[in-house]
């Protein structure tokens, strides 16, 4: 009625109101009337707005990948934002004039690819399919360049990439490269796991080996040691030999002394003998056989005086004619001690 009408926004709409070209109200929440001929309004969401992009790209290795994922901006600077694109509301107010506020997210992924481009033109497929990290901080670090969403008064709110996927020929081949290197990875713990055991075995044998030669070496010294023992108990036989030889040698030489003493003795004695029975004989020499016999035969016994008497008749037998024995002093010469008990 009569031109007058009430505009209320968001807290998260940025409102201008502008009269005769310069602006005379602006703010988020706001509320109030205006007179519709003589002004415009300018709507700037500042909510976050998330845009989902999928490029096809071409790798620093020259393969095509396809790169999923989504950007999340929000309104930083609406001015900025308004002086270069469109956002005046018709005049019903509902409705904007021009169809620059839906471009808004394609500039966007606009400026998203540019910078993956430029990301992606650095690494080769595999580097981006092992890694895509370094990629999505390389496009975030882009993006918050001054010439990059700042320049369009717009922030970064989040960046995320859901997928990288090459074209389904080099997936195979890639796949049949990763299994191939799965397969030999498995052949070679295969071939680490044989050698382990192998070596786990020779460990086992030679643990065995050194035990026998440990074994073999304790009997060698034990049998050195009761070979010692035997040498030292035959060194001790030998020296008790030698010394019992030593003592019979002494033995034999104080008897060899002993021996030759008592030989000496006996030739002393012997020399004596020899000595006092020359000197009888020479005394004796002398004298009539006949008195020695006489003065031997005067304290020998009767039967001796006998004998001589037989003796001196037998030696005059061409003397005497006739001689008579009676058988009664025959007995008694024979048998004088059982003639002189009868008596």
């Amino acid at each position: 009625m009569f031109g007058i009408r009430y505009a209320k926004v968001s807290p998260t709409t940025y409102l201008i109101q502008y009269r005769n070209g310069q602006p005379v109200r602006e703010g988020t929440g706001l509320a109030f009337f205006y007179f519709a001929p003589s002004a415009s309004l300018v709507s700037i969401p500042m909510e976050s707005v998330d845009v989902p992009f999928m490029f096809r790209e071409v790798s620093a290795d020259f393969q095509e990948v396809t790169v999923q994922g989504q950007v999340t901006y929000r309104v930083a600077d609406p001015k900025l934002l308004a002086s270069l694109m469109n956002f005046t509301l018709k005049a019903n107010g509902n409705e904007y004039v021009s169809e620059d506020p839906g471009k808004l997210p394609q500039r966007v992924v606009n400026t998203v690819q540019v910078q993956l481009r430029a990301a992606l033109q650095g690494q080769n497929l595999q580097a981006l399919l092992r890694e895509s990290e370094g990629l999505v901080q390389a496009v975030r670090d882009g993006l918050r360049q001054p010439d990059g969403l700042p320049s369009l008064g717009l922030e970064l709110v989040s960046l995320a990439v859901l997928a990288i996927k090459p074209t389904p020929d080099t997936a195979r081949a890639l796949e049949a490269t990763v299994r191939e290197q799965i397969l030999k990875d498995a052949d070679d713990a295969l071939y680490v796991r044989r050698n382990a055991a192998i070596e786990q075995e020779r460990a086992v044998k030679e643990n065995e080996l050194n035990t026998e030669i440990a074994v073999e070496a304790k009997k060698r010294q034990i049998r050195e040691t009761q070979m010692e023992a035997e040498r030292a108990l035959l060194d001790k036989r030998q020296q008790i030999q030698a010394q019992e030889m030593q003592g019979q040698i002494s033995h034999e030489k104080e008897n060899e002394t002993l021996t030759e003493l008592r030989a000496a003795n006996a030739r002393r004695e012997a020399d004596a003998k020899a000595y006092a029975m020359g000197a009888l004989v020479k005394t004796v020499s002398a004298v009539d056989p006949k008195v020695l016999q006489a003065l031997a035969l005067g304290s020998a016994e009767p039967g001796t005086i006998i004998a001589a008497a037989f003796q001196e008749l037998a030696q005059n037998a061409g003397k005497i004619g006739e001689l008579n024995i009676s058988p009664d002093l025959l007995q008694q010469l024979t048998h004088p001690a059982a003639h002189t008990a009868r008596k």
